[in-house]
């Protein structure tokens, strides 16, 4: 094979998305990819010529694997079970083993292919969340009319008290309280119906930038006289989005908001947009597109490990005032626009939230 030949399908192996390493019969490495040397966090300086159980110390499904198709030349995959543990990382992959033939049949080697499953499972998990969501959402929605008209006789009727006691100031406060307490169970069951109504968007194209700045410019001036300072930093690259702008606004004050109340004193809340070229999530009958990222990251306390699991789950809250649907309608919000939410946090460097849109124009 001439060398412009052999170039050639090394340009192949190097531009494949999925991660390529290639053993020889003796089990050391002869080739690893870009893309395989990404996924398994090794350099291929450091593993040609290296043994695959060396390199993959610790990782015994995968060295199974391997083992299987040498001792028997058969093909071996698992898209199930296999988590890479990188550098602090744990990372889902998809991997595959089958032997290297060469032209006249004979076994000279396997071949190992690594796929990232991160963003699958990521995926997966937000339809189970929607599937999740979407049948509670008709129980609320029943729920949330049956309560509406008993609601509106209680309100009637207070206000009707309040109007025959002109003159006593301590009943009057009784009322005021029962017509306070009314108002909240009201707000909770509009936020209900919010969660439980089918997503009616109204699309236009949205200056996402204008959205945000308009956000930190009003939270910045009801954080006065506390010393907390809201950044932004936005890729003026990013053309205008087809969104429902309303609901965006919705979406990113509350996760705004939540920032600020998890800093204290000195705290710091950044907001930044960047796009995501690789990242795109295709549906049938779709091209592939490109999403726009903004985090809304805070140095606060971060969120211990239990709370994260629940942060999306319709009425769990901490806070002793919130409704626990936030949070909820947030994801419900970018589910709508074809997007994921996703959230990171750690108590030594706070919490980041993640909002990824399709980048449609």
């Amino acid at each position: 094979m001439g060398d412009r030949m052999e170039a050639y399908y090394a340009n192949v192996v190097d531009s494949v998305g999925d991660g390529v390493i290639v053993l020889d019969n003796s089990g050391a490495v002869t080739l690893v990819n870009p893309a395989a040397e990404e996924i398994a966090g090794v350099s291929r300086r450091q593993a040609i010529g290296g043994t695959f159980g060396d390199i993959f110390k610790g990782e015994g499904p995968l060295i199974d694997m391997v083992a299987k198709t040498v001792a028997t030349g058969m093909s071996v995959s698992d898209h199930e079970n296999i988590v890479l543990k990188r550098n602090g990382k744990i990372m889902p992959v998809g991997a595959s083993t089958s032997p290297l033939l060469d032209s006249v049949g004979e076994r000279i080697g396997t071949i190992v292919l690594l796929r990232d499953l991160t963003n699958v499972r990521e995926l997966e998990e937000a339809v189970r969340q929607a599937d999740r969501l979407s049948s509670l959402g008709a129980l609320a929605a029943g729920l949330a009319h049956e309560i509406k008209n008993p609601l509106g006789g209680i309100k009637g009727a207070a206000q009707l008290l309040e109007l025959e006691f002109p003159e006593n100031e301590e009943l009057r406060e009784y009322i005021r309280v029962m017509l306070k307490e009314v108002q909240r169970v009201n707000l909770i069951v509009e936020e209900l119906l919010a969660l439980a109504s089918p997503g009616r968007l109204k699309l236009a194209k949205v200056n996402l930038h204008r959205v945000l700045s308009d956000i930190v410019l009003l939270q910045r001036r009801a954080a006065d006289g506390r010393k907390v300072s809201i950044q932004q930093f936005f890729d003026p690259s990013i053309p205008p989005i087809l969104a429902d702008e309303s609901l965006l606004t919705q979406l990113f004050l509350n996760l705004v908001r939540n920032a600020l109340e998890a800093v204290g004193e000195g705290g710091v809340v950044k907001v930044t947009s960047r796009v995501l070229a690789d990242y795109s999530m295709t549906q049938k009958g779709e091209r592939r597109a490109r999403m726009v990222a903004i985090d809304v990251a805070d140095n606060g306390p971060g969120i211990p490990a239990d709370v994260l699991e629940n942060m999306f789950t319709p009425f769990f809250t901490t806070k002793s005032k919130g409704t626990g649907l936030g949070l909820a309608i947030c994801q419900k919000i970018v589910s709508e626009h074809r997007g994921m939410i996703r959230v990171d946090s750690a108590p030594s460097r706070g919490t980041v939230f993640t909002v990824m849109i399709p980048l449609i124009q």
